[in-house]
């Protein structure tokens, strides 16, 4: 088999915004993804905050997804162009509100931004993120005594994070499947989608 394109893709060290702003100036449209190298908050000289190089990425049309250890005084962070129909998160969209304020979206996010706004990839997070229970899982929730309660006493971030993953159900039969894995856990007050390691 062969590597993946985050394997694959190659790294840039850099140790100001200014530098990578003038990379992704001279490579955003050209590039599938790159490994961001900053440094660490150990050597303050040279440190760059992994927020301000989301930041940069967002001026250009890029997102960020993995982080990633790569030494002790270094971590790596791996940006790509944003998909087309991806979803906005309530945080990115914050995000580049203030950027376009401060005068430093370029073009090419803008045009992401407006893209997003068209194909509806902009607002399609805003029930998820303001833990709207669609109908279908409400129906369930209502066959389950004991359900939803210990639904509502979640940590916001486990609902938005499974309601998410029932946004991203594109077929009836997964959309059910997870709609059956939010109530019965919930039921039991186990947290739905959380990681919980290998049993021993």
């Amino acid at each position: 088999m062969g590597k993946s394109p985050l394997q694959n893709a190659p790294e840039v060290v850099v140790e100001t915004c200014a530098a990578l702003r003038d990379w992704l100036v001279e490579n955003h449209n050209t590039s599938g993804g790159v490994w961001v190298v900053a440094f660490k908050k150990v050597d303050p000289a040279r440190y760059l905050p992994l927020s301000e190089v989301v930041d940069e990425a967002l001026c250009f049309g890029w997102v960020d997804s993995l982080p990633r250890a790569k030494d002790d005084l270094r971590t790596m962070l791996y940006l790509s162009p944003r998909k087309a129909g991806s979803n906005w998160s309530r945080v990115n969209k914050d995000k580049v509100t203030r950027l376009i304020a401060e005068g430093r979206m370029a073009p090419a996010g803008q045009a992401a931004i407006d893209r997003a706004k068209a194909d509806g990839s902009w607002t399609a997070l805003d029930d998820v993120e303001n833990l709207v229970i669609p109908a279908d899982l409400q129906a369930a929730f209502d066959k389950v005594p004991g359900a939803q309660d210990h639904w509502d006493a979640f940590p916001r971030s486990v609902k938005r994070g499974a309601l998410e993953i029932l946004l991203n159900a594109k077929r009836a039969t997964t959309r059910a499947a997870k709609i059956d894995t939010i109530v019965t856990e919930s039921a039991a007050n186990i947290r739905p989608f959380q990681w919980r390691g290998r049993k021993s």
